[in-house]
């Protein structure tokens, strides 16, 4: 599936470049525009990352995330400084189609989360694990929005979960993400083949028709796409229809 993604500071849509908070485009119409656009274009699920509750759980965008979901109910993933179960909860009943995206949670508490799985139907939650690459082809997954490096092995989680019934990780290459670079084909190839039983996710770097095709012959099972979306390198029906077509 081709799911387009929306990131959000202080109540605006942005797109950040590697992850970078200093380096951010900033959009011009509100959230619920480009909802309503995508929906329309023929979006099933949308993917939206509350940057400053990722930076900070203490400033979850909780008042903006009520106003987009108070009169509309399609299917989102949602991510951005969820930690517990109390804010799952919360999403749970704000949100009525929604799958939860954790992420920095996972590191700062890690038995926390597989109980999380334990609670919750696997189905609904996400993991995000981000990552950078070193020189020694480890993939080293990054936290806090971005910001900081947790010196952990994306492996070394997965197989913490697997047991626990995980479905769906989301996995970003930070150094691709906001670049148009193109995606880390070999990165997704790789993953696929070492855990065919996890639906992945493949997010950064989409710029062209292209690279969803190559997406697709990786084997991941979604690809989230921002950027290319906002600035129109081509539209969501031209996207599905690669994506149907492949």
């Amino acid at each position: 599936m081709i799911i387009p993604a929306i990131d959000l500071i202080k109540g605006k849509v942005v797109r950040l470049h590697q992850g970078k908070f200093n380096l951010k485009r900033q959009y011009l119409y509100k959230p619920l525009f480009y909802i309503k656009k995508y929906i329309k274009q023929g979006a099933k699920k949308i993917h939206i990352i509350d940057l400053d509750g990722a930076k900070d759980p203490n400033k979850k965008q909780i008042v903006l995330l009520k106003n987009i979901f108070q009169y509309n109910s399609f299917p989102i993933q949602l991510g951005g400084g969820i930690r517990c179960k109390e804010d799952i909860d919360l999403i749970f009943n704000l949100i009525p189609k929604v799958q939860i995206i954790l992420g920095s949670s996972i590191i700062h508490n890690l038995k926390n989360v597989q109980k999380l799985f334990q609670i919750y139907n696997p189905n609904s939650l996400i993991l995000a694990l981000d990552v950078k690459i070193n020189k020694k082809n480890e993939k080293i997954i990054f936290i806090n929005g971005w910001q900081d490096k947790s010196n952990i092995i994306f492996e070394n989680i997965i197989e913490k979960f697997l047991d626990l019934g995980l479905k769906h990780v989301l996995c970003t290459d930070i150094s691709r993400d906001g670049t148009f670079l193109g995606p880390n084909i070999n990165l997704y190839t790789e993953i696929v083949q070492k855990y065919p039983q996890i639906f992945f996710q493949a997010s950064g770097g989409v710029s062209s028709l292209k690279d969803i095709i190559n997406l697709k012959k990786s084997g991941v099972k979604h690809i989230i796409i921002g950027r290319a979306f906002l600035e129109k390198k081509f539209t969501i029906k031209e996207a599905n229809l690669c994506w149907q077509k492949e």
